[in-house]
């Protein structure tokens, strides 16, 4: 290279400076600077920046000379997705209205299928592992929920504990999980399933009569005609997990979005018609935090607030509503699973949810025995040789296809302390409505491994 080099930056600041430096070079010159290695932050964000510019190059060439299937065959081979992860983000969740001819041509990574038998894989010839490292880096994670409350005379975040996870399962993924649970609905009506595990009551009023599944466990939600108190039925079989949602629990636990020392083994399948609810409720402990809940068929709200209120059959007052995307993963843990309670209103259209969670050893099924299929699974981890735009947290965390009908025989198996915050008229606590434009990925410079849990849910 050639030229002043001992000049310094011109005195409008550092990066004005840098960037007339990069002005002055030629094309191989910036290349020579950029071998040299940059931090992982600075990469991250150059990546994005590179996705951005090739995807408006792509889109201006197919726009103008190819069809929208050959362009987004090009992005595909490219490796590179329809927008930035960021950009993609605020696409999916403000569901903002696009140029038909753009929507067209966009390809998404999300939208990639894996082998892991929750799509049945596709054959772009991309490597397994270079597939999962692009679809992980497009997850999304909002977990800086506030609204503060006044607790036992101390102003306490009510929603400390939550985060929202989005683009887990795409689309084709999401349509085999609702698959498997119309399979498994049908499999109960038929009596195909134990007599526990399927429930599908009279629908005597609005908001009655929501059809359940429970696998691992079986759950009672009040005092039964028997005498049995709310929570798991140690002595009452239940079906145990499908293929399908094992597989599910396996991709949360590799994609850092829940802890394997928490790792499901039991869930309850709501399905809801329009107008079914859950009413205002804290989850039993009998069940472990943190635990989640993905949401499918139609995007939904959920209430939080440590008071909540029944208005109507169905309809419920609170101060906080949760946007559900469609998709999307909601961690519940620390004060947001056991100081507010939460519930779901009368949903407008038909919606399937999934609630997965760990039992306490002390509570376990007295036949209870640990699924095979699930031990040993731990969340991914990238070296930096691979060039992952996956930023690696420093420590170690502990360790840790749709579903076709068997023979009814052979589907069977043997208050922690509350944060102190500042005042509420410091932090806006009027009603709060989660935004859905702040969804940074994981792969992105902030993204941090989970913590560690503990019974009650506080966090480490």
């Amino acid at each position: 290279m050639t030229g002043d080099l001992t000049r310094k930056p011109p005195e409008s600041g550092a990066t004005d400076g840098c960037m007339g430096l990069l002005k002055t070079l030629q094309r191989e010159e910036i290349l020579e600077v950029l071998s040299d290695g940059i931090c992982q932050h600075c990469l991250s964000l150059m990546e994005t920046r590179i996705y951005s510019l090739l995807n408006k190059k792509l889109g201006n060439v197919s726009l103008s000379n190819a069809s929208p299937e050959a362009s987004s065959s090009k992005c595909l081979a490219l490796g590179v997705s329809g927008l930035s992860p960021v950009q993609n983000k605020r696409h999916h969740l403000q569901e903002s209205p696009v140029n038909s001819k753009q929507h067209s041509v966009k390809h998404s990574d999300s939208e990639i299928l894996l082998n892991d038998g929750l799509s049945g894989g596709s054959s772009n010839g991309l490597p397994e592992e270079q597939k999962e490292r692009m679809r992980f880096s497009q997850v999304g994670r909002k977990k800086d929920f506030v609204h503060i409350e006044r607790i036992e005379g101390k102003e306490t975040n009510v929603l400390r504990g939550l985060e929202l996870y989005t683009e887990v399962f795409n689309t084709e993924e999401q349509k085999k999980i609702v698959e498997c649970v119309y399979n498994l609905q049908r499999m109960g009506q038929k009596g195909l399933l134990r007599e526990r595990t399927y429930s599908e009551p009279r629908k005597w009023m609005r908001g009655k009569g929501r059809v359940t599944l429970q696998f691992g466990c079986c759950y009672n939600y009040a005092v039964d005609k028997n005498g049995n108190p709310p929570g798991i039925i140690r002595n009452e079989e239940v079906d145990p997990l499908p293929p399908m949602f094992k597989q599910m629990i396996k991709r949360m636990v590799r994609w850092h979005i829940l802890p394997p020392a928490c790792m499901p083994n039991s869930c309850i399948v709501n399905i809801y018609d329009e107008g079914d609810c859950i009413p205002p409720h804290i989850d039993h402990h009998d069940f472990l935090r943190p635990f989640c809940t993905v949401s499918f068929l139609t995007k939904s709200k959920i209430l939080f607030g440590s008071n909540l209120k029944i208005v109507g059959p169905g309809e419920f007052a609170g101060p906080v509503s949760i946007p559900l995307p469609v998709g999307s993963v909601l961690i519940l843990s620390g004060n947001g699973a056991d100081v507010a309670k939460h519930c779901v209103p009368a949903v407008s259209a038909k919606r399937i949810s999934i609630t997965f969670r760990k039992m306490d050893d002390s509570k376990l099924p007295y036949k209870f025995s640990p699924d095979p299929d699930l031990l040993g699974t731990r969340p991914i981890v990238y070296s930096p040789s691979n060039k992952s735009p996956i930023q690696q947290n420093s420590h170690q965390k502990p360790p840790l296809a749709s579903y076709s009908p068997p023979a009814k025989s052979s589907f069977r198996q043997n208050q922690h302390p509350n944060d102190q915050l500042p005042s509420a008229d410091r932090l806006n606590s009027n009603s709060f409505t989660a935004e859905n434009n702040d969804f940074p990925p994981l792969g992105g410079s902030n993204s941090r491994n989970r913590v560690t849990f503990t019974r009650a849910g506080s966090r480490q």
